[in-house]
């Protein structure tokens, strides 16, 4: 069976602590919880390591586990990886968050977070490239010493147009050069920018560049929330012997979200179990 994990924010915007998540999110059957690091307050690259143990705990109380991090700079709406005037503040904080992914017992941090990443005029594709190489290396050589992976998320054009397509960030991942480093397919985003996610799904995850996959549907909603074929992703994740977690990840509710959470695991195990 495919590993899924649910992201957080929307249980998180209705008012349940992390333990709540995570006793719910174990009920469902789930792994565990992808966080936005927003979700645990202010400055999260911050807290102290007392703070993040508890953390850790509370989830690992339940079950369940932490498994990663993603729309990592939601709380920063100042930084940005594409101006070089704030490139330092924001290597720092990503840094400190590939720590603390590191210390929750996370695997993987996704970087989407499209308000912090407008393309710098001028640039041609292949200078863009290596400007974000620049940018890039020292924290995924932060993420390796960490032992986690860092990927770099493609997003729609409506959300940006700095690494918008799968080649787009697997050259970005080439130029850096290192393990941690790696890119990752959200269903909502490629089958927004690139039509057939079972087939950018099984061009790309041979290749050993994807580092992660989110399930949502191009409605904002969870598989089972729209009409995106969601059978065929999963039947292309299986054939390619994805045995990464698969991050289910809403952008909102149906009624709400624990029925939206409900509603995603329900759709995914069907999907697998019609494999059969």
């Amino acid at each position: 069976m495919l590993e899924l994990s649910f992201c957080n924010e929307l249980l998180d915007g209705e008012g349940l602590s992390l333990r709540e998540q995570a006793e719910l999110a174990v009920a469902l059957g789930y792994a565990g919880l992808e966080l936005a690091p927003a979700t645990l307050g202010p400055e999260p690259h911050r807290l102290d390591a007392g703070h993040v143990a508890d953390l850790r705990r509370s989830v690992e109380a339940t079950g369940a586990r932490i498994t990663g991090l993603h729309w990592l700079l939601s709380g920063y709406p100042g930084l940005s990886i594409t101006d070089r005037a704030q490139w330092d503040s924001t290597r720092a904080v990503l840094i400190g968050l590939v720590d603390l992914c590191a210390r929750l017992g996370g695997r993987v941090l996704v970087h989407g977070s499209p308000g912090q990443r407008p393309r710098p005029p001028g640039l041609t594709d292949d200078e863009l490239t290596q400007f974000l190489a620049d940018f890039f290396a020292p924290v995924a050589e932060a993420a390796q010493a960490a032992g986690v992976v860092y990927c770099i998320e493609p997003l729609a054009r409506q959300e940006t147009a700095t690494i918008t397509t799968i080649a787009e960030a697997a050259a970005l991942v080439e130029a850096i050069d290192l393990p941690a480093f790696r890119t990752m397919i959200d269903c909502k985003a490629a089958g927004l920018q690139e039509p057939q996610v079972s087939d950018r799904i099984r061009d790309w995850v041979p290749t050993g560049l994807i580092g992660h996959i989110h399930a949502n549907d191009t409605n904002l909603g969870a598989p089972g929330m729209g009409n995106d074929p969601f059978h065929d992703i999963v039947r292309a994740l299986v054939d390619t012997g994805w045995s990464g977690t698969v991050g289910v990840e809403p952008f909102r509710t149906c009624v709400d979200a624990r029925i939206t959470a409900a509603i995603g695991i329900a759709t995914l195990r069907s999907c697998e179990r019609a494999l059969a």
